[in-house]
């Protein structure tokens, strides 16, 4: 009998997984060709934007505005620019994704100054503006890979 379940059970999961709303569908965003090492070199930025990200939340836990604005400043912001290579990279990119990119460094150095003034007025109304202006750096991340890949 148990044999028999499983054979009529079997396709009607099979054609239930197919029919899932969850099913893959192509990669839509627009791919992004550039030099492998350039790839690499990008794909590393990315990675210690990340790692900046977690030190900013982590400083803001701690309740430490201050150095959660200089780490935005330096590792994010546009002060961080030469650093990361920028303009090696924007070469490659389309102007659009050229664009969110720079906004995102302007939002990391916009922050950085919202997180100096938080640490000096020390509000509820303060914190509202260094996480609002926390959201605008990873909105651009955000806009950035929902529409740009490298491979």
């Amino acid at each position: 009998m148990h044999f028999f379940l499983f054979w009529i059970a079997a396709p009607v999961i099979a054609v239930l997984a197919l029919a899932s709303p969850h099913q893959v569908r192509a990669d839509e965003r627009a791919l992004v060709e550039m030099p492998l090492p350039m790839q690499a070199h990008m794909l590393g930025n990315m990675r210690s934007h990340l790692r900046a990200l977690e030190d900013i939340f982590g400083h803001l836990a701690a309740g430490d505005t201050r150095a959660a604005g200089l780490v935005a400043e330096q590792q994010l912001g546009l002060g961080s620019l030469n650093d990361h290579g920028a303009a090696h990279l924007a070469s490659a990119m389309p102007p659009a994704m050229q664009a969110i990119g720079t906004e995102m460094h302007k939002a990391a150095s916009r922050f950085a100054q919202i997180a100096q003034d938080a640490e000096v007025e020390q509000t509820y109304a303060g914190q509202q503006k260094v996480f609002g202006a926390l959201q605008d750096i990873t909105a651009q991340c955000n806009a950035c890979h929902a529409g740009y890949r490298l491979r």
